[in-house]
């Protein structure tokens, strides 16, 4: 079988998420700037530069390789990821910031790490579900899959991380589900999982996670200067956008109520300027992405390709509809990151790189020659 052209429509939803989310990060940008940011330029370069611009060669490259060769080096990636994430506890190197320990510092850029072990986690898992094959129905299933997530799952509460983990842990269990889980299987770790999070919320540690819930199911009840403070100015910001918005650039909320106008509430940016019209194509853009990568992992060749694909396309739109559904009071707020819009130079990084080997796996599908 000779390598077929890259799935068209695929590339053109990448595209169109990346060129559009460039242009709305630069009019989020002047929120910034208007308030004072002494550190504007080193954020709009660590996106744009070395997000968008790095991440765009990643992207080729991955593009280029065989995906298939992934699978040999899986392992060994996973584990590459789980000591780069790891090092952020080391001292000199990594540092805190807004209350987490998920950075480390490169002298000429910071990283954050967490975001490659997304990657490599479910290469990790595609790669082992893939050898398991009929026996992911058997008691090995589930093993597997807390095994995966073993590692992760202590850095990442340490840090702590629980937006990064939850992605982690969706992805996971698309690539469990994908390769043939039970349905018992599936609820007992939904369960689980529910329970867990609600005794992780009762511990002082992580009281900010009890915070958060608390205030997604009372948000009339909180302070609106502290905790119900950015659920209630992106609301502000969306209901003003009405329809068809104030137009591109034209956004009053970034300016000074909106906080993160760059980051974690950068849709409520979008849906001021270019209104229900503007949120609803940004939406209906991500849901055909992710139709369009299932269908992709449906259609490839092998099971690990299909597995992998199925993790990556889980990971980039689930990411982006936790985002939007906290930004509309629909979901907790988590600080899960807009996928290609937000800002984050590693975040962007590793989605194009990702999105690179989405791509590669269309070019090799059934009914290709």
């Amino acid at each position: 079988m000779r390598s077929a052209r890259v799935d068209t429509i695929l590339l053109v939803l990448l595209a169109a998420l990346v060129i559009g989310g460039a242009l709305v990060f630069t009019s989020a940008a002047l929120g910034l700037l208007a308030r004072g940011a002494t550190h504007i330029s080193s954020v709009v370069f660590n996106h744009l530069v070395l997000g968008i611009g790095v991440g765009l060669v990643l992207l080729i490259i991955a593009l280029a390789v065989d995906y298939r060769r992934w699978r040999a080096l899986a392992p060994y990636f996973y584990a590459f990821t789980i000591v780069l994430t790891a090092l952020v506890f080391m001292p000199g190197i990594g540092f805190e910031h807004g209350g987490g320990r998920r950075w480390i510092d490169l002298r000429f850029m910071t990283l954050q790490p967490s975001e490659f072990l997304k990657l490599g986690t479910i290469m990790a898992t595609a790669w082992y579900f893939s050898l398991l094959r009929e026996q992911t129905a058997s008691w090995k299933g589930p093993v597997a899959f807390l095994g995966a997530l073993a590692l992760p799952g202590i850095i990442l509460l340490l840090q702590p991380d629980l937006g990064t983990l939850g992605i982690i842990s969706f992805s996971v269990l698309a690539i469990f589900i994908a390769a043939g889980a039970r349905v018992r299987d599936i609820a007992l770790i939904g369960v689980v999982a529910v329970m867990a999070l609600g005794l992780l919320s009762l511990t002082p540690h992580y009281h900010y996670v009890y915070q958060r819930i608390d205030t997604f199911f009372r948000p009339q009840e909180q302070n609106t200067l502290s905790e119900g403070y950015q659920i209630r100015q992106s609301l502000i910001a969306i209901g003003s956008g009405g329809f068809f918005g104030r137009g591109f650039g034209q956004g009053v909320q970034k300016f000074t109520y909106l906080p993160e106008p760059m980051g974690d509430s950068i849709f409520a940016v979008i849906a001021e300027e270019l209104g229900f019209i503007g949120g609803g194509i940004l939406i209906v853009l991500f849901l055909v992405l992710g139709l369009r990568g299932y269908g992709v992992a449906a259609h490839s060749t092998d099971l690990f390709g299909g597995l992998l694909a199925v993790g990556i396309s889980t990971y980039l739109v689930g990411e982006a509809f936790i985002n939007v559904a906290a930004m509309l009071g629909m979901a907790p707020l988590t600080g899960v990151p807009l996928t290609f819009i937000s800002q984050g130079g590693s975040a962007m990084l590793v989605s194009l790189a990702s999105a690179g080997i989405l791509l590669n796996i269309s070019r090799r599908r059934k009914g290709t020659h």
